[in-house]
């Protein structure tokens, strides 16, 4: 009977079937956390290239001098990051102005005036899509901080 139990145990134990169902189910959990993942980094670099082409188009805005009818020049430089920006929503708190006067070694709130260099700054929280990854990133959120300056030119009429 010890013979016929060892000879079983030793048949069951060189059986293959189900091996495959076995190292699917250690392996899928993996790959399913690195392509979520591969998709996680993608989608925030994405946000952060919008970003960026964002501010510098509204940096570029705000050298012209130009307003939107109805509009402030901090709103109107806000409005054309809106624009170049679609896909994101981008709330007003995002948007810091700040300027340096010719000569001057420091900056001071405002947009500016022709003859200042200008500077936009946006912060923008981006939420993570991986629940596991989500962990590792405070309240679940990456911050992406981008900046443009430049020159402001006097308005040409």
């Amino acid at each position: 009977m010890k013979r016929y139990c060892t000879s079983r145990l030793v048949r069951r134990l060189k059986d293959s079937r189900g091996a495959n169902i076995v190292e699917m189910a250690l392996v899928l959990p993996l790959l399913f956390l690195l392509t979520f993942s591969i998709v996680d980094f993608a989608s925030m670099f994405y946000a952060y290239l919008a970003l960026e082409n964002g501010v510098s188009q509204a940096a570029r805005f705000g050298v012209t001098g130009n307003v939107s009818p109805g509009l402030s020049r901090e709103d109107s430089i806000r409005k054309a990051m809106r624009d170049a920006t679609p896909t994101l929503t981008i709330e007003d708190g995002d948007f810091t102005f700040t300027h340096m006067a010719p000569g001057g070694a420091s900056w001071l709130a405002g947009s500016g005036n022709p003859g200042d260099v200008s500077r936009v700054q946006v912060t923008h929280h981006w939420g993570v899509l991986t629940p596991v990854l989500r962990e590792f990133f405070a309240s679940n959120m990456v911050t992406i901080k981008v900046e443009s300056a430049m020159l402001n030119e006097p308005r040409f009429d």
